[in-house]
């Protein structure tokens, strides 16, 4: 019998009791010496016991119904902070602010002080984490897969202008979320050699690493279940060798270890090297190795033979990264089970699924056959006889047609002998899905155009989506209670329900208070960036929004462009009633990655001149937010006016931040790309900003010849402008400093298009500085975007995955 829930001051007084509890016993601190990091381990402890049981009954339930679970593979996982979207998901954020209250202390602060978990980069990263809130949201039966990566991929420093890298000591303060499993190891094996006896394959004299399980709570919203993202940390089968270590060799004697355990330091170690390409291939087989071990151990507990493995597991892949658990799940089938090729290859295909997340040739994941017969001896083969199979079969049924068998091949022969790992995924899964309406049309008519003959239907859609929990009632509480207020709390897990928000954009009252909001969180905005920049910013300014990974596709520096030539045209007409404006980027830029790295340092020169220059009065500030999270992006995205989605038409797989700027009432500016299309169809052309070339546009203009220098020549502000880049204007002490940025622009093609689209992304900056100082339809406008984006829901994506991908059912919790 349920026991009736307490009263809101006993929940309170227990769960401050709790919180005191932790801090003497699992803490070891007495209240009058406790630092605010104890009070914030002692908080997230005492809340997390609010979690396990819910833990236990849902793996409970799942072992009860014999559930089919859905294993997610994915690099990178970017949950954010974990202290606060569990008080949301336990509805208890109130109460606890209240308990903290009693005590003294502050919820907001200590909030502050939790870390971001460095386990991503950028949208593939986040995107996994909505997938797994709304898995649990959903009550299905999820479990998450990754690398519990040391040290993430890097604390991100500005210095003097450049990306400087730091290792991220996200774990030296502990990790109050996790439960360490040692008891949960498995070998990942490495090098040797392949024998075989008996017609059967044995891997023999192998490099072994283990890999040891942290488990993390996944809790769903306002239900009764909690799903497990398990990573995986590198440990040494060996600790020392104590014989050289008593031998005063201290550094040889655990050489073996270090060397072990780099394989989970880092997520995306620098590729530019040969040892960092080996490095990702050993992270990658680390991870899913492990993972799938841990799986077939979890099913075999509770089943005799293989019979049901396709309808008790399904394994998706979060793009190619993971693409080598294919011919793992092989080799453990046929290795290790016995089982025979044809049957294993049969459950293989009818078990995996996979996402891809690009459309551009060079993204999509390739390994030198030379790497991975030396690496995974084994997997190689196995990918041979994959692929030998394959061609024969197609040759059969296209009368040899070697141009084809070419273009499938999983083998590219063009380049050196390289594994194409995305054709492998589509080739092993039944069901491979794009990202947006547009991007899976592009995958089926260009990338992967062969496989969709061949296999017509398996290339489908799902757009991606964001989970409202932590975008909207976690990111923008103020706009949440207004919307609570209009249209009820439901939308929270029914995004749909935003629609009924629509009537408000013609409400005087309501668009003022909608307004309020916004200032509001312009306003903390402002204040922090002035703290972590030393910029002192206009809080009633524009603010024009470009925060994603620093990448020439997604074009950064288009947006300098603009900057500058807006910055020329104030210079030009100063009495002119400018409309202010500041101009915040934020994101990383891939350690090899010169051409980023280069224009994070050009929006710092550029930011430094215009900043500096009193004759603009203020009207125009640029900054650059440091070390990019998804706790900055809490703070952005809800101040956010603008919303910069300027990739080049055809390139970006759908985007995800474009949704969480929408959602939290910012207008966007893009390109017909990714999922940007979409969310025009949703809001209607009059409410979004969209310019420049369409993908068939794109197409055209390359096919037919571009030349940029023609395009510069009909400008003469673009021409103007780059004349000051390539002259030193931003960079005086050194002027040759953005000589390759005007190079790859001038010479080398203008690869994405930056100068074709120039003009108009000019032109529309311009409308919207009119449209902008219209506030009251502005406001309107930016309503019927917060009330157009029930599509855009993770739930509604994960719904889609679950029952038309997956066929994994709720549990009955």
């Amino acid at each position: 019998m349920d026991r009736p829930d307490p009263t809101p001051a006993a929940a309170r007084e227990a769960l401050a009791r709790a919180v005191t509890d932790h801090l003497t016993f699992s803490i070891g601190k007495d209240t009058r010496v406790a630092a605010p990091r104890d009070w914030l381990h002692a908080v997230s402890l005492a809340v997390r016991d609010r979690l396990v049981q819910r833990w236990m009954e849902t793996t409970r339930a799942t072992y009860a119904e014999d559930a089919k679970r859905i294993y997610y593979l994915s690099m990178e996982f970017l949950p954010g902070r974990a202290l606060s979207n569990a008080l949301i998901a336990l509805d208890l954020y109130d109460d606890c602010a209240a308990a903290l209250a009693e005590l003294g202390l502050d919820l907001d602060d200590l909030e502050q002080l939790e870390h971001d978990p460095a386990l991503g980069n950028g949208g593939l990263g986040r995107l996994a984490a909505c997938f797994l809130d709304s898995m649990a949201t959903l009550a299905l039966p999820g479990f998450g897969y990754g690398i519990r990566y040391e040290y993430g991929m890097f604390a991100q420093h500005i210095v003097d202008g450049r990306q400087v890298e730091f290792p991220d000591h996200w774990l030296v303060a502990g990790n109050p979320w996790e439960f360490a499993r040692p008891e949960v190891r498995y070998t990942i094996r490495y090098g040797g050699h392949v024998e075989y006896h008996d017609k059967s394959a044995h891997w023999v004299d192998t490099d072994d690493v283990l890999a040891m399980a942290y488990d993390t709570l996944v809790p769903g919203y306002a239900n009764r279940a909690v799903n497990t993202l398990r990573l995986w940390s590198a440990t040494s089968t060996e600790a020392i060798d104590l014989t050289l270590f008593n031998q005063g060799n201290y550094t040889a004697a655990i050489e073996d270890k270090n060397r072990s355990e780099n394989v989970s330091r880092v997520l995306y170690p620098d590729d530019s090297t040969e040892h960092g390409r080996e490095l990702r291939l050993r992270q990658e087989y680390f991870f899913v190795s492990a993972s799938l071990q841990d799986l077939l151990h979890r099913y075999f507990e509770s089943h005799d033979s293989v019979e049901q493995l396709a309808d008790k597991v399904a394994i998706h892949l979060n793009d190619t990264h993971p693409a080598i658990a294919i011919p793992e799940l092989m080799r453990l089938l046929v290795d290790e089970r016995h089982l025979p090729w044809t049957l294993a290859w049969s459950l293989t295909t009818r078990i995996f699924s996979y996402t891809n997340h690009t459309l551009m040739v060079e993204a999509l994941e390739t390994w030198p056959v030379g790497v991975l017969e030396r690496v995974l001896p084994r997997h190689m083969k196995i990918i041979f006889d994959i692929n030998e199979l394959f061609l024969d079969q197609v040759r059969r049924q296209h009368d040899g047609d070697a141009e084809l068998l070419r273009r499938i091949s999983l083998i590219d022969e063009n380049d050196g002998r390289r594994v194409r790992m995305g054709s492998l995924s589509v080739l092993a899964s039944h069901s491979v899905n794009g990202v947006s309406k547009l991007h899976s049309e592009l995958l089926r008519e260009t990338v992967f155009a062969d496989f969709e003959r061949l296999f017509p239907g398996r290339i489908t859609n799902c757009t991606n989506g964001i989970t409202p929990r932590r975008w909207l009632a976690l990111a923008n509480p103020g706009l949440a209670r207004l919307v609570d207020e209009r249209i009820g709390s439901g939308w929270r897990t029914e995004l749909d329900q935003l629609a009924a928000l629509a009537p408000a954009a013609e409400d005087a009252t309501f668009r003022a208070a909608f307004a309020a909001v916004k200032a509001a969180n312009k306003r903390a905005l402002a204040a922090y960036i002035e703290r972590c920049t030393g910029v002192a910013i206009d809080p009633t300014s524009l603010f024009d929004v470009h925060i994603k990974r620093i990448h020439e596709y997604k074009r950064q520096l288009l947006n300098v462009l603009h900057v500058i030539t807006r910055y020329n045209r104030m210079l030009a007409e100063p009495a002119r009633a400018w409309q202010p404006r500041t101009v915040i980027f934020a994101g990383k830029a891939a350690s090899a990655y010169f051409m980023a790295k280069l224009v994070i340092r050009l929006i710092n020169d550029v930011a430094a001149t215009v900043n500096a220059d009193e004759r603009l009065q203020g009207r125009l500030k640029v900054v650059f937010v440091p070390n990019y999270s998804v706790s900055v992006a809490r703070m952005i995205i809800p101040a956010a006016d603008l919303s910069e989605q300027i990739s080049t038409a055809g390139t970006e797989a759908s985007g995800t931040g474009n949704m969480k700027l929408a959602l939290n009432g910012a207008l966007t500016i893009g390109t017909e790309d990714g999922a940007n299309i979409e969310i025009r169809d949703a809001v209607g052309a009059d409410d979004i900003y969209l310019f420049g070339l369409t993908t068939a546009e794109v197409v055209h203009l390359r096919n037919a010849g571009y030349h940029p220098r023609e395009v510069v020549a009909g400008n003469a502000e673009l021409g103007q402008v780059l004349e000051q880049i390539a002259g030193g204007h931003f960079s005086s002490e050194e002027p040759t400093r953005y000589q390759p940025l005007i190079q790859a622009l001038l010479d080398h093609g203008d690869y994405y298009l930056l100068l074709a689209d120039y003009a108009a992304y000019i032109a529309t900056q311009a409308r919207i500085d009119d449209d902008f100082a219209a506030q009251d339809a502005w406001q309107a406008a930016a309503i019927r975007n917060v009330a157009a984006m029930g599509p855009f829901s993770s739930d509604r994506t994960i719904r889609d995955y679950a029952e038309r991908i997956w066929g994994v059912r709720a549990l009955a919790l």
